[in-house]
């Protein structure tokens, strides 16, 4: 598991006062590309790895008051051409503000295309998932 402390800023206020919803989803993108950094770094370039999906429950608003976030990304499971992985936005004091699943799947940078995991990334992977 990675976790990443995420200020608020200003600029991440709509109209009504609290954070906008595209901005959870810019937060999730900083915690879970540090993990595939953390987690891939030593096996692939992590810059080969892609969003393919992400699906978002938003619990409680957030709002400038809160200060900052904490967000959380978990391996949850490995597919033959993907990663699927858990992730939350919890205030400091506990509150969960959203959880999420996201598919990520690797690139094949001269094609542009998915492609299956390497031995090196699987076995990366699989030490995530055994701790």
């Amino acid at each position: 598991m990675h976790e990443e402390r995420i200020p608020i800023r200003w600029r991440d206020m709509d109209a009504y006062g609290h954070v906008n919803n595209a901005v959870y989803l810019t937060y999730l993108e900083g915690c879970r590309d540090a993990w595939v950094q953390k987690t891939l770094g030593s096996a692939s370039d992590p810059w080969d790895f892609v969003l393919a999906r992400v699906a978002i429950d938003y619990r409680s608003e957030l709002t400038q008051s809160d200060e900052a976030v904490i967000v959380t990304c978990r391996l949850q499971s490995v597919g033959r051409a993907s990663i699927r992985t858990r992730e939350e936005i919890r205030k400091l004091d506990g509150t969960l503000a959203a959880e999420a699943e996201s598919v990520v799947v690797p690139l094949d940078p001269s094609t542009r295309r998915s492609r299956p995991l390497t031995p090196e990334e699987r076995a990366a992977l699989e030490r995530e998932l055994a701790t």
